[in-house]
């Protein structure tokens, strides 16, 4: 309120400043007798008899006695002087006066104090008022790095679950800012960087922020995009200004998120550097450097692409300490859902362990927007608690989207679809080294018609040949049922088909499962990271051994197939019973469909109650993998 009666104030000021020189104006101006045509009509009919020009160009004088001799005054224009030939020449006596001291003194003290007061309030209201809000506009050197306020709550390692490793080792760091004489009488010197290196959503940005609330010393974050500007030599001035900052402050914490946008290889690419961005990260090297060995400043920085960082950055001396922050495991994922739901309303028939185990590959932001989803599921169902069933559906939102309840489709096609989705549900089953099914459902959810969810036992980071194959012959499971029913394919299958077709290359080129080839890894990614090296790929074989690895792709594909194929003919009468079910409940558990394959009869279902409509669209999860493929997480087969 206080800054919208100073910008009033000063509108105000320049309001009547403007209206004082309007009237100033119209004051020098005096009211006229005749208009200046009416004036030259009389001159040239001898009426005038007298006439005075002052300096502002007004005319007065006196007509003729034949009038009686009466005063009047008149506006002349500015290009009097075509006019005066013929006043000299009708008008008997004319006289021009010169402009007086005192007049020139007047008139330039009024417009100087009408432009001072125009340049106050400019100075005042868009200077002052744009530093003053901290927008600092004309301050591009400065750092823009925000210091964590010294009131309020703060974040401890207590709130921070699933990555014990992570916080072991950073754990040092506060002992050292806590107590570095401990250090210092051994000669140890604390690692002056630290990088720490996660996929999206692992908890780099928290672990830094936790580090600070246990250490108890200011933190100062910042990420790297806001180095970089339009205007040469901000970064580099930015880089400066924040470690200025952080020495007067220490022991403090200084925190980049994001580094590789600032932190990118020199001289990379077709085209040379970026001179602005290279010149940043050579004073942030500097800087770095720059560090005593035991300023008591740290500085540790977040990527989820280290690969494309200086070496120069990561030498020893600057970012010494690389801490690797994965998605959590089961035992993480079900700590991290404990910290979530802490505080909030439960239901008894919560159970923590079930949902960590439903959850694998989820990142700890994923766990976050689940337990957030179930809430708002709850609050939607207007109940009193969240209930598992909440929780449920919520895993189902972040996996596949929200339910579409608005798509209407045929009869005919959701038969295909629940053909499609039951191929690859008994495959699952049938197979021995495929991921149990966990869900079934012909219920269009985000961009998918149906979807077939699979829930590996426990977490596994390794699988061997004959998982893999397990693996395509139930992607390729719906396809195969379409097939043998209708007698006939559909475009269904398109998204399984690349996923297969993607499994069996790699089996291939990059784990040497290959039997025709042997155990060789061919292909190489190139190692130019802005050549779009996840696009290229450097064929470091012939046109002989291309043709092979093609060949033998083919071949896994068509064996997988014929499995797939003569496994659902054996088991038709089950495929069959399943489909009846699925049609008449649209959605079937795992349990459901093991028991309806034994031959037994389900209870009847329980009112299901329907999720609440929503526009919003929720993106599912990926994964990103350099290795193996993933072997802990769902798999949805979408038709």
């Amino acid at each position: 309120m206080a800054r919208f009666f100073r910008i009033a104030s000063w509108v105000a000021l320049v309001a009547v400043a403007v209206v004082v020189l309007q009237l100033g104006m119209k004051s020098q101006q005096p009211k006229q007798d005749y208009d200046f045509g009416t004036f030259i009509r009389k001159v040239e009919a001898g009426e005038i008899a007298t006439l005075v020009i002052s300096p502002k160009n007004i005319g007065e004088g006196t007509l003729t006695d034949k009038a009686g001799g009466v005063r009047y005054m008149v506006n002349l224009p500015a290009d009097m002087q075509t006019y005066m030939e013929t006043v000299r020449k009708n008008v008997p006596t004319v006289e021009i006066k010169k402009p007086s001291i005192s007049d020139v003194w007047v008139s330039g003290l009024f417009y100087l104090l009408i432009t001072g007061l125009l340049i106050i309030g400019f100075w005042v209201f868009i200077v002052r008022q744009t530093q003053s809000s901290g927008n600092q506009a004309l301050s591009f050197g400065r750092s823009r790095a925000r210091r964590n306020p010294e009131t309020g709550p703060k974040v401890t390692f207590d709130d921070v679950a699933g990555a014990d490793e992570a916080k072991a080792e950073l754990m040092e760091v506060v002992e050292f800012l806590k107590n570095p004489r401990k250090f210092q009488a051994l000669g140890a010197r604390i690692p002056k960087g630290v990088l720490l290196v996660g996929p999206p959503g692992s908890g780099k940005t928290l672990l830094a922020r936790a580090i600070a609330g246990e250490a108890g010393v200011p933190f100062f974050h910042m990420s790297g995009s806001e180095f970089v500007e339009m205007f040469v030599g901000v970064g580099a001035s930015r880089v400066r200004d924040l470690f200025e900052q952080a020495k007067a402050n220490r022991p403090c914490i200084v925190f980049i998120d994001e580094i590789d946008a600032v932190g990118r290889q020199r001289f990379a690419g077709l085209g040379g550097g970026h001179d602005e961005r290279e010149q940043t990260l050579n004073q942030l090297l500097v800087e770095m450097d720059g560090f005593e060995p035991n300023s008591r400043v740290v500085l540790i920085a977040a990527t989820n692409r280290p690969d494309v960082l200086d070496p120069a950055l990561l030498r020893p001396g600057r970012f010494d300490r690389r801490i690797q922050v994965d998605n959590p495991d089961l035992k993480g994922r079900q700590a991290i859902v404990q910290v979530h739901l802490k505080g909030k309303p439960l239901s008894e028939d919560i159970s923590v362990e079930v949902l960590a185990r439903r959850t694998p590959g989820f990142s700890g932001a994923d766990l976050a927007n689940m337990v957030n989803e179930a809430a708002l599921l709850a609050a939607r169902r207007d109940r009193e608690k969240i209930a598992m069933a909440d929780c449920e559906d919520s895993i189902e939102r972040v996996v596949a989207g929200p339910e579409r309840k608005s798509r209407i489709i045929s009869e005919q096609e959701r038969k295909v679809l629940a053909h499609h989705e039951v191929g690859h549900a008994v495959l699952a089953e049938l197979l021995p080294k495929a991921d149990p099914v966990h869900k079934v459902s012909i219920l269009q959810r985000g961009l998918a018609l149906g979807y077939t969810l699979q829930l590996p036992s426990e977490d596994r980071y390794i699988m061997s040949r004959s998982e893999l194959l397990d693996r395509i012959t139930v992607f390729l499971g719906g396809r195969v049922s379409e097939e043998l029913v209708f007698q006939e394919i559909s475009t269904g299958a398109a998204d399984d088909l690349k996923k297969a077709t993607e499994l069996a290359r790699r089996m291939v080129t990059d784990f040497g499962m290959s039997e025709a080839l042997g155990p060789i890894s061919l292909g190489r990614k190139s190692e130019q990271p802005f050549l779009g090296r996840d696009l290229m790929e450097d064929r470091n074989y012939s046109e002989q051994v291309a043709s092979a690895i093609d060949k033998e792709l083919a071949t896994i594909i068509e064996d997988c197939y014929q499995r797939a194929k003569q496994l659902l003919t054996e088991h038709s009468d089950k495929v069959r019973a399943v489909v009846a079910v699925v049609l008449e409940r649209e959605t079937l558990s795992g349990e459901d469909i093991r028991a309806i394959m034994r031959g037994e009869k389900l209870p009847e279902p329980e009112t299901r109650e329907p999720e609440p409509v929503s526009e919003e669209t929720v993106t599912p999860p990926v994964a990103e993998t350099e290795s193996p493929p993933p072997v802990a997480g769902e798999q949805p087969h979408p038709a």
